[in-house]
């Protein structure tokens, strides 16, 4: 692109340097710098980009944005006051605002994003449209998966995935959407049609602080919808969640509502559970319909409503639509059931705030035939307030096994210290060893019991201190059984 246009997209205070004519691409990252590249230092939490000047140039940047002058020759340097809000500014440009191409389909909310993301991708794929998803599980791309390394990715790798869609042919692109990327800007650029809220529950605060900074940081999504009324975008909200009227008063554009407890425009009822799945009712303007899907438990009825009302303002057909629903998987390792050969029954979950080990244990206790064995963790360095409220909802289950998610820098002893604090009854374990943790779980097993293992979900690996070793619940957990049971 010419360098003169793209700097047409960000403020700058000063050019210091002659610029080059083009830049071939853009990188916050100096181990990704080629010949022809744009550097942006960027300020991290652990390094600092204008440190890493030099390097970027002896590998060919032609090109820097920085927050001050940098002692480099032979290259440009454009100043800006915040190299962060450049980022963005500079990444939607270079990529032509790929947004603008596609169906944008923004999902927030504390618990459920992943869920009702991935819903809402697989139903699309079996609407026949092409269809791309971003967050916690990764980039998916008409159904092939790459890795990524946040629920919302920096705001260059975004407008790339982006970008990537439009070129697969994608007419639907859907996106976790976290409160953290929200506030830092990581969305910056992204043209949503449709945002959609989950709920909002205890979690995050030590980055936001209150409820009420986590719950406006949320709110953003909604009133980026714009005030275009010429563009059809819409707000899709859970009724049952008293946010979201705040949310509705965010937006200028149509508010669709679905719901369980409360008056909703799609709205279930008569819900039905057992091994195997879930059905319900569901009433709607276009009329009553039988719902059955093979996603288990009542939290995951409100994560399809959301799916189906959200497809439903987009003007897909809702019998289409509930077709859709009943031939999908579960999302991986959300209330997953594990597959075995094995007189007991094994959860795989990503459940790891107070509301969401309070919905997994709803979701099975309704059909068990003896214990529910529930195992939960938290990771170190981390909120701290909500381990005692999770040990509390876990007490909800016959045993308990206390253990760690990703320890970091923590030691597992005052992790666990502070989960047993709100233990509600004596049938639980402390094994801070997560691996050890999850044998054990296994191995106080008895047939008819319900294990569910939360907090990793798909996770294949644990963080302690700053190294991610390799660990996966799903495998410890069937050979175990399978030792155990044979």
């Amino acid at each position: 692109m010419k360098t003169e246009e793209l700097l047409t997209s960000v403020p700058y205070t000063k050019i210091i340097g002659a610029l080059p004519e083009t830049v071939e691409h853009l990188t916050m990252d100096s181990r990704e710098v080629r010949r022809g590249s744009l550097f942006i230092c960027i300020k991290g939490y652990t390094v600092d980009g204008h440190d890493f000047a030099a390097q970027a140039a002896a590998q060919g940047a032609v090109l820097f944005v920085a927050e001050k002058p940098l002692d480099i020759e032979g290259a440009a340097t454009v100043i800006v006051e915040n190299t962060d809000r450049a980022l963005g500014l500079l990444s939607a440009k270079f990529y032509g605002y790929p947004s603008k191409s596609l169906q944008m389909i923004g999902v927030t909310g504390t618990n459920g994003k992943t869920s009702v993301a991935g819903m809402i991708h697989s139903m699309l794929m079996e609407l026949n449209e092409k269809s791309a998803l971003t967050g916690t599980i990764g980039f998916n791309l008409n159904g092939e998966l790459h890795q990524s390394a946040n629920t919302t990715s920096d705001a260059l790798t975004t407008q790339a995935m982006i970008s990537r869609a439009r070129e697969a042919g994608c007419s639907h692109m859907t996106m976790e959407v976290s409160s953290h990327g929200l506030v830092l800007g990581r969305l910056a650029g992204v043209e949503f049609n449709t945002a959609i809220f989950t709920n909002l529950t205890h979690d995050h605060l030590d980055f936001h602080g209150t409820m009420e900074e986590y719950g406006h940081a949320k709110g953003l999504l909604f009133s980026q919808l714009g005030q275009n009324l010429q563009e059809k975008k819409q707000a899709v909200l859970n009724a049952d969640d008293p946010w979201s009227e705040k949310y509705a008063a965010m937006t200028a554009h149509p508010v669709y509502t679905y719901g369980i407890e409360q008056p909703a425009q799609f709205k279930a009822s008569d819900i039905e559970m057992d091994h195997q799945g879930t059905r319900f009712k569901l009433t709607s303007p276009q009329g009553e319909f039988n719902v059955s899907m093979k996603l288990l438990g009542r939290f995951n009825v409100s994560n399809a409503l959301a799916a189906i009302t959200a497809l439903a303002a987009e003007n897909y057909p809702l019998e289409e639509i509930i077709a859709a629903l009943s031939r999908i998987q579960p999302v991986e390792g959300r209330m997953q059931k594990v597959e075995l050969e094995a007189p007991i029954s094994i959860f795989i979950d990503y459940a790891h705030t107070p509301d969401a080990i309070e919905k997994a244990i709803d979701a099975v206790k309704d059909f068990k035939t003896n214990r529910i064995i529930f195992l939960v963790g938290t990771g170190g360095n981390r909120d701290k307030t909500k381990r005692p409220i999770m040990a509390e909802k876990a007490s909800a289950a016959e045993y308990v096994v206390l253990t760690t998610d990703d320890p970091r820098f923590e030691e597992n002893d005052s992790i666990l210290n502070d989960l047993k604090v709100g233990m509600k009854h004596d049938g639980f374990a402390c094994i801070g060893d997560r691996a050890e943790a999850v044998k054990h779980a296994v191995a106080e097993a008895q047939p008819g019991d319900i294990i569910i293992l939360a907090g990793k979900g798909h996770e294949d690996y644990q963080i302690i201190g700053s190294t991610k070793y390799p660990h996966s619940d799903k495998e410890i957990a069937v050979k175990e059984a399978l030792k155990k049971f044979s």
